[in-house]
């Protein structure tokens, strides 16, 4: 089992969210984060004054999911949510040693 991260542009959300469902993948977890990469922020002017943003907002999606469609899911997060500029995000892939559905007690890729 693995466990993937894929932190992406906000505005990307709702196209990946679509592709991954057209897979089957409808349990994912969303969460709002901030960051950089080799973009290293930017600035802007307000009232006047110009400040820098260091870090820029981004959606991270975590998705739980057997070994076999590993390579499937990162290739649709990577088509939807490329805009072919800096700052597309990343994904990661980690081994998940045990998963459980709480509600039943089931276990590991019954629990996917």
């Amino acid at each position: 089992m693995k466990l993937i991260s894929a932190i992406i542009k906000p505005f990307k959300l709702e196209p990946v969210r679509e592709e991954l469902d057209k897979i089957g993948i409808s349990g994912m977890t969303i969460t709002e984060v901030k960051g950089y990469g080799r973009q290293k922020g930017h600035t802007e002017l307000y009232r006047g004054a110009e400040y820098v943003i260091d870090f820029l907002p981004k959606i991270k999606i975590e998705v739980a999911t057997s070994d076999e469609m590993v390579d499937e899911i990162i290739s649709v997060i990577s088509k939807a949510a490329s805009s072919d500029k800096i700052g597309d995000g990343k994904i990661f892939v980690s081994n998940l040693e045990s998963v459980v559905r709480i509600r039943t007690g089931e276990q590991n890729e019954e629990a996917l």
